[in-house]
């Protein structure tokens, strides 16, 4: 990696990572602000301004937005996540600092219209629709709803119809100038790129923004329980967990490898034992989702109506024998698996735009990929058995969408694995 660090004058920080064999440059500017900012009045309202930021500014329309970047063959687009909101666009090295003006203007100078703004909320309501009708979308939703009940952090990200349809002109400006602040943003790009060359860009195009600190999030607090939603389907949806681990615990690399051990591969234990062995399902995975201050480890799975009542118990037996019977040649199986990961993002410069920019949003500091596979490597079985303890034994996070008469229940958890758990029956 040839990573370098520029920090402005007004706190913008501006990373790059040149890869000098290509004639491309992925780059992007990410903000420390996601769904987890909003107030409850506010649900969905970061979503909607990332939508915004491509329909017109003070000097281009929508369409010519569109017209500009893509006449140089160039992309646009951004996403919203949970503590984090990124626009991002791919073109030719000779193309950076187009791409980098329209960047800033959309982020600076968006108009707002009203009536492109009702048009848009009409296009979010059919996401929200589209996610409402998924099943394995909507799970989810109720997933982190129910681990984080009545708290920015349980919110959809695409907010509701109410709050959408809400939101005014006035609203997004607000918003932009409360969480849209240098101290709080990265400006970074990886590829054909020259370090000194894009500080410029940034100093020309970016300093006019307030040097203002942002707001801290709410502090979390996990409470699981359990949600169930009777759907008309042939289907189960399943999604189970348990208190994780935020960014910073030292356990963090160890909980990671776990939920590979656990389900991250066709190689993997639920995998193996669930889908392969039994055929009880046509989908089973764990993951471990970090926050700043808290996180969770889950299991979805996704089966039939007739194979739920024995694929749940088969599915506790799993997690109750994981903290002392994963061995070493599981271990390592993970850490191979981690580290082709890594090193396959490594091969895309728009993976290595967002990971050096959201590293430094998260830590401060950027690792490198063989300082990642060192803390990988140095996480052994004994933590691996001592994580899995502590993780099962947690309180649990209980989701599921299914027919009438398939309701599972925390008291079968219970009976499992002894985790004490707070019900918050969603109907």
């Amino acid at each position: 990696m040839d990573v370098r660090v520029t920090r402005l004058e007004n706190g913008l920080t501006v990373v790059t990572d040149t890869l000098s064999h290509l004639r491309t440059a992925a780059l992007g500017i990410w903000i420390g602000a996601g769904s987890r900012s909003e107030t409850a009045e506010q649900n969905g309202i970061t979503h909607l301004l990332e939508h915004m930021a491509f329909k017109g500014t003070a000097k281009r329309t929508a369409r010519q937005i569109a017209e500009e970047i893509e006449a140089v063959g160039g992309e646009l687009n951004a996403a919203t996540s949970v503590e984090h909101t990124n626009y991002h666009a791919r073109v030719l090295a000779e193309d950076v600092p187009l791409a980098v003006e329209i960047l800033a203007d959309i982020l600076q100078n968006s108009s707002f219209d009203p009536e492109e703004l009702l048009r848009e909320k009409h296009v979010i309501l059919q996401e929200i629709g589209a996610a409402h009708d998924t099943p394995d979308d909507k799970v989810f939703d109720q997933f982190q709803e129910t681990a984080w009940s009545r708290q920015p952090l349980g919110r959809p990200i695409l907010g509701t119809r109410e709050t959408v349809m809400g939101f005014t002109p006035d609203d997004l400006r607000d918003y932009l100038a409360t969480h849209y602040l240098p101290g709080n943003m990265v400006l970074s790009a990886a590829g054909a790129v020259d370090h000194d060359a894009f500080v410029a860009l940034a100093r020309e195009h970016f300093s006019a923004l307030s040097a203002r600190p942002a707001q801290a999030p709410v502090a979390a607090r996990y409470s699981g329980g359990e949600a169930y939603l009777e759907r008309d389907l042939m289907e189960v949806q399943l999604v189970l967990g348990f208190e994780g681990l935020s960014y910073g615990d030292p356990d963090y690399y160890a909980i990671q490898t776990l939920a590979s051990i656990m389900g991250g591969g066709m190689s993997s234990r639920l995998f193996q034992e669930i889908r392969e062995l039994r055929g009880l399902c046509y989908a089973i995975y764990s993951f471990h989702w970090s926050f700043q201050d808290t996180g969770v480890f889950a299991i979805h799975a996704a089966t039939g109506e007739e194979d739920i009542a024995e694929l749940f118990p088969v599915l506790l037996d799993e997690i109750a024998s994981a903290s002392a019977s994963i061995t070493q040649a599981e271990l390592d199986r993970a850490r191979a698996q981690i580290r082709a990961g890594i090193m396959m993002a490594m091969e895309s410069p728009a993976a290595r735009a967002g990971q050096i920019a959201r590293q430094w949003l998260i830590h401060g500091e950027i690792l490198s990929p063989e300082e990642i596979q060192a803390r990988i490597d140095a996480v052994t079985l004994e933590d691996i058995h001592r994580v899995a303890r502590t993780t099962f034994a947690s309180r649990v996070t209980l989701s599921t969408i299914g027919p009438k008469g398939v309701r599972l229940n925390l008291e079968t958890v219970e009976a499992h694995l002894g985790s004490g758990v707070r019900r918050a029956v969603v109907g």
